[in-house]
């Protein structure tokens, strides 16, 4: 058993990040019995050092993440950055000192991964990036290793939790997509400038990782078409429920009947809703992969998007939180009755009945509040005027309650009269 600690080093510390270091605190004791070996938090590598991170140690929080990596004890390296700069040039640096690099960083590896891969090999390292394509989702080492003896023909699937959400209000409210898009940033779920979702470019670095992987060759960013979900519209949904399909946001790599050539590309699509992939609500990811052996395989689960809530919800001037659910239901109904028409009075499209609620006020509760009879209140108030004697403002059994006419008419209302005759004898 390996007495020295495995120390680590985290390049970023946002809403992935921190998420690493929980997990890091909270399981040490997991991770040492399965690591075989201590895991400890060597550095975590910021931009905004007095920013107060619960659960990490300030004396491991610094601003220089070269120095860190250079440093000759650390064992691994997470690089939770984004972008390409500097996080390509701190993972070359990580490796050429000899730590293995674990990434999430989907645009890099995307665009530069046989660059990276080639100096891990060279330095005798290894460089993982699982949780760069659908988040926690276990879906490269499957299609790396589990399929390895498999031929894989197509893999498809909703790889963006951000858009998911948006199309998944869109088809259950009938709201247009600036309407989806503002709850989404109201909840988290979209950053303040979310071009890189909707418009397809985080879809389509994870399309060419899924390509390469599953096909065995080399795709590049640049070689995936890529189209956004901007001009999606209520209409389109509409018209999808008429020919019993929905809308989403597929990233699809496919094999071609050849198998010599591989396409990828991202972009809006019809599914019929009798696909598992019809049934993927909110902000989850599932992605859909087809090979020869194994027949069809379906990989679902949770993205980064799952954070979002406890990170990155936005605060009320108050400091107060707004509870997602009840904001939710809230603009919700907002939009159905707004959207649920169009301008020349006919329905958008089926949406399901929902009552309005009545507010239940001054209602008579059995045994304690008694409400009088109509008619003696009626007749009472006419004593009073005249300047008899007014009925006493007591429970009487016979005129508690209004009953029915039907049952004061004939006998029925000579027997209401005889048993209340004290107060109609005017």
């Amino acid at each position: 058993m390996r007495t020295r600690p495995l120390k680590v080093a985290l390049l970023g510390c946002g809403v992935v990040g921190s998420e690493v270091a929980r997990i890091m605190t909270t399981h040490a004791d997991d991770l040492a019995a399965r690591i075989g070996a201590p895991v400890e938090l060597a550095g975590v590598a910021v931009r905004r050092p007095d920013k107060v991170r619960e659960g990490i140690d300030p004396s491991l929080v610094t601003t220089d993440a070269t120095a860190l990596v250079k440093r000759g004890d650390i064992d691994v390296v997470v690089e939770v950055i984004g972008g390409i700069e500097p996080a390509r040039t701190l993972i070359t640096t990580a490796i050429e000192h000899g730590a293995s690099v674990v990434s999430a960083n989907k645009a890099l590896i995307a665009q530069d991964g046989a660059a990276l891969h080639a100096a891990a090999d060279e330095h005798g390292k290894d460089l993982y990036y699982e949780a760069a394509v659908a988040g926690a989702i276990p879906l490269i080492r499957p299609l790396r290793e589990s399929l390895a003896g498999d031929k894989v023909n197509r893999v498809l699937g909703i790889v963006n939790g951000t858009t998911n959400f948006i199309l998944d209000a869109m088809d259950t409210t009938g709201a247009g997509y600036q309407e989806a898009l503002d709850e989404a940033t109201a909840l988290g779920y979209a950053e303040a400038d979310p071009t890189a979702d909707v418009e397809g470019f985080d879809a389509a670095a994870k399309a060419a990782i899924l390509a390469g992987i599953a096909f065995h060759t080399r795709v590049r960013l640049d070689d995936v078409y890529r189209e956004g979900m901007t001009e999606v519209t209520a209409a389109d949904f509409a018209s999808a429920k008429e020919m019993g399909c929905t809308i989403k946001l597929l990233a699809i790599c496919e094999r071609a009947a050849d198998g010599g050539s591989v396409t990828a590309r991202v972009h809006p699509a019809m599914i019929p809703l009798s696909h598992p992939l019809a049934n993927v609500r909110e902000a989850y990811n599932a992605v859909f992969v087809e090979s020869e052996a194994a027949g069809q395989l379906m990989f679902y689960g949770p993205g980064a998007e799952r954070f979002a809530d406890r990170v990155r919800r936005p605060r009320r001037p108050g400091g107060r939180v707004p509870q997602p659910d009840r904001r939710r239901h809230r603009t919700r109904r907002v939009r159905l009755r707004r959207a649920a028409r169009l301008a020349d009075g006919r329905r958008r499209h089926a949406l399901p009945h929902q009552p309005r609620r009545r507010r239940q006020t001054g209602r008579a509760r059995p045994g304690r509040d008694r409400v009088r009879g109509a008619r003696c209140l009626h007749r009472h108030r006419a004593a009073v005027r005249q300047g008899r004697r007014g009925i006493p403002r007591r429970r009487h059994p016979p005129c508690v309650r209004r009953r029915p006419r039907r049952y004061r008419r004939g006998a029925a209302q000579a027997r209401h009269r005889a048993g209340c005759r004290q107060h109609h004898a005017g």
